[in-house]
């Protein structure tokens, strides 16, 4: 596992469709371009309160551009016009970045749309018969057939059967994977194909109301809700453009009274300027790119809400097994007893392994490798396979020589039966294996126990790299299993988390996420199964396993389609990127006002305030070229900042306060300097031609 929660997020298993944001394709650029004039329709734009004004701006420009003096002032067409184009162009880079960010959700969902046909269904009806009916007939609580080559007609949960399922429609993963009756793997989605055997499926969605159709509803970003964090800046930038609008509208009778004519492309210019257009046209690409940079991760995430929410988690809960450690018992010791040496222990249990394709066996032969043991030849040996009954598996060799592993107490009925002794050390070392949180196995060559196998649901590499990130970010980790305390405390301390619940029961995951929401905390969590499924809902965010129960999928609020627990780490730095994005360009768009301040109030009135231009701080050239500067700069840092916020702000993990001051420093002091160059260089360039 990479460690780097960087390297991660650049390299994400693609959804069929999907593209890096920094990869358009031409098409998708074109439509967006047209959909950028679309969007003008002022029905259209009424929903960007701070657009909105800069269109009103525009068309009052231009009617001052075709009729000159229309509001009784002598009009300069000239400047009225050029002020009425930088104002069309601004709405257009606006409304450019947002449909970019519309487009790209809008072509996965046509990539997803193909994956959804109506296909002929076997529904079996009461009598046992086989009735062929069209997909789109079905209904919840349906029964199905789907056998080999079958395209699964709907959502819904094997009830009978065991078949490999070809999900790469859905997820891009091309490795089917194994759906049975029962446990957390019963849950299949139309639209995938059964690769091989047969399943019986009980339907669960209603027609339209499928997991695909969901899913395609989400990624079309024109469709998505504006998240609470998204509406309170919405409001924010809707205040900050009413009290610029009466700021501005209070100059002209000041101006009146000191005798100084203010024109009225001036004063849209100077409102345009000063209310933050930045990332008012921004703010919608930035959360639907969020959604995206979800999406590209295989994560269906049911509302922007959940991706914010990730952000701003404090506690994360996980499960231990397929979470924090492979779930598999890996060989980590060999440990002899009864005076044999470890390498006759290690050549032993290699033996024993030679016909056992488990991981447990594959483990064992592994370490014996790392021992520098030579394995011994497979030819002319037979496999014993482990059975419930003997809890043994081994080798017979044709000199008649066996050699076996398997449970403690298994072995040593087996070595007694032919005579054999017990070495005295072996119950004290394998009840010393076992207080560890480990599972000892004995190995026997014929009727003597050489040692014992160290056995261990071994952590994944970098578990406690990741999880010392998450802590830097003031994230808790709480592991939660079903072992005892003793093995809970060994894998928690291996793993690195915060806390551990040893012995957790389905109702144990709930009360503790209330306590932790109880505590004004906000909480995240993974599960696949149907007891997850309270607590999934519980969670402020809660991620389900695509290969999880339907009743899983439904609680949550993200579906992961890799079914890959520690795939919420990626979720929470997105989250946290998404947030950081919108607060960085919001501080950005905020503190670049200050220049154009600067740029456009001395301009105003330097013609009949001459001493203003002590103010006049850039040297700009002249009024009519300090205002359009300011206006030129406005509109063309939009586009400039769209591939920020389609991509994201790199996320490093970090405390609070040293985001908040990095961000500070790179974007506030940033967003003071650069438009004082750009405004600079743009009345040089307006200098020289005019």
């Amino acid at each position: 596992m990479d460690t780097s929660n960087k390297a991660v997020i650049e390299n994400p298993v693609m959804l069929p469709g999907t593209e890096p944001a920094s990869g358009q394709r031409p098409s998708t650029i074109k439509k967006a371009i047209v959909e950028a004039f679309i969007k003008l329709n002022p029905a259209v734009m009424i929903k960007n309160p701070v657009m909105f004004t800069v269109e009103a701006g525009f068309f009052i420009t231009l009617i001052l551009t075709v009729f000159p003096g229309i509001f009784g002032e002598p009009s300069d067409r000239i400047y009225n016009g050029a002020v009425s184009m930088i104002l069309l162009v601004t709405i257009l880079f606006a409304n450019f970045a947002e449909a970019l960010a519309e487009g790209r959700g809008r072509a996965q969902a046509e990539s997803l749309k193909k994956s959804k046909r109506d296909v002929e269904a076997k529904l079996l009806v009461k009598d046992g018969s086989i009735v062929p009916v069209f997909s789109p007939e079905l209904r919840k609580g349906d029964i199905v057939l789907a056998e080999a080559n079958d395209i699964i007609p709907g959502d819904g949960e094997v009830i009978e059967g065991v078949a490999s399922v070809d999900e790469s429609a859905i997820t891009g993963e091309s490795a089917p994977v194994i759906k049975e009756a029962g446990g957390d793997f019963c849950s299949v989605t139309g639209g995938t194909r059964v690769a091989s055997d047969w399943i019986k499926i009980r339907i669960t969605a209603e027609p339209g109301e499928s997991f695909l159709d969901r899913m395609i509803s989400m990624v079309e970003g024109a469709k998505r809700k504006k998240t609470p964090n998204e509406i309170a800046l919405n409001t924010l930038l809707i205040s900050l453009t009413l009290i610029f609008i009466v700021v501005c509208a209070t100059l002209v009778p000041i101006g009146s009274y000191v005798d100084v004519h203010i024109p009225v492309s001036t004063l849209i210019a100077l409102l345009v300027c000063l209310i933050p257009t930045t990332i008012g046209g921004l703010l919608s690409a930035i959360g639907i790119a969020g959604m995206d940079r979800v999406t590209k991760f295989n994560v269906i995430a049911m509302s922007g809400k959940a991706v914010e929410a990730a952000g701003d988690i404090n506690t994360l809960i996980l499960d231990k097994t397929g979470t924090i450690t492979y779930g598999n018992r890996m060989a980590s010791e060999f440990i002899p007893c009864g005076g044999y040496s470890i390498g006759e222990l290690s050549e032993a249990a290699a033996e024993s392994s030679l016909h056992d394709e488990t991981p447990e066996g594959k483990s064992i032969i592994g370490l014996s490798k790392k021992l520098g043991e030579r394995l011994p030849t497979v030819k002319n040996s037979i496999g014993i396979e482990f059975k419930a009954e003997t809890r043994m598996s081994g080798t017979d060799f044709p000199d008649g020589r066996a050699v076996r592993k398997g449970a403690v107490d298994a072995v040593r009925r087996y070595v007694e039966s032919f005579g054999g002794t017990i070495p005295g050390d072996m119950d004290k070392l394998a009840e010393g294996i076992a207080r560890e949180g480990g599972t000892p196995l004995a190995v026997a060559d014929g009727n003597k126990i050489l040692g014992l196998v160290y056995l261990k649901d071994t952590v994944k590499p970098g578990m406690k790299e990741r999880f010392a990130e998450l802590r830097k970010m003031g994230i808790k980790t709480i592991m939660c299993t079903g072992d005892n305390p003793l093995t809970a405390a060994t894998i928690a301390r291996e793993a690195g988390v915060d806390d551990y619940i040893p012995e957790a029961r389905p109702e144990d995951k709930l009360e503790l996420i209330r306590r932790e929401q109880g505590e004004g905390k906000l909480v995240a969590m993974s599960g696949d199964g149907t007891n997850d499924a309270p607590a999934l809902a519980q969670a402020d965010v809660g991620v389900a396993m695509n290969s999880g129960t339907a009743a899983a999928k439904e609680a949550a609020n993200m579906v992961d389609l890799d079914s890959d627990p520690t795939k919420i780490i990626e979720v929470i730095a997105i989250g946290k990127q998404l947030l950081m994005t919108r607060g960085a360009l919001t501080t950005f768009s905020i503190a670049n006002d200050i220049a154009k301040y600067f740029a456009i109030i001395p301009a105003m009135l330097l013609l009949a305030i001459p001493e203003m231009e002590s103010l006049n701080l850039m040297g700009l050239e002249t009024p009519e070229s300090a205002i359009l500067s300011a206006l030129i700069f406005n509109a063309v840092i939009i586009p400039i900042l769209i591939p920020l916020a389609m991509k994201g702000i790199e996320y490093v993990p970090m405390s609070a306060t040293k985001l908040l001051r990095k961000n500070l420093l790179i974007y506030g002091l940033g967003g003071v300097v650069v438009p004082f160059a750009g405004i600079k260089l743009i009345d040089l360039a307006l200098a020289f031609v005019l």
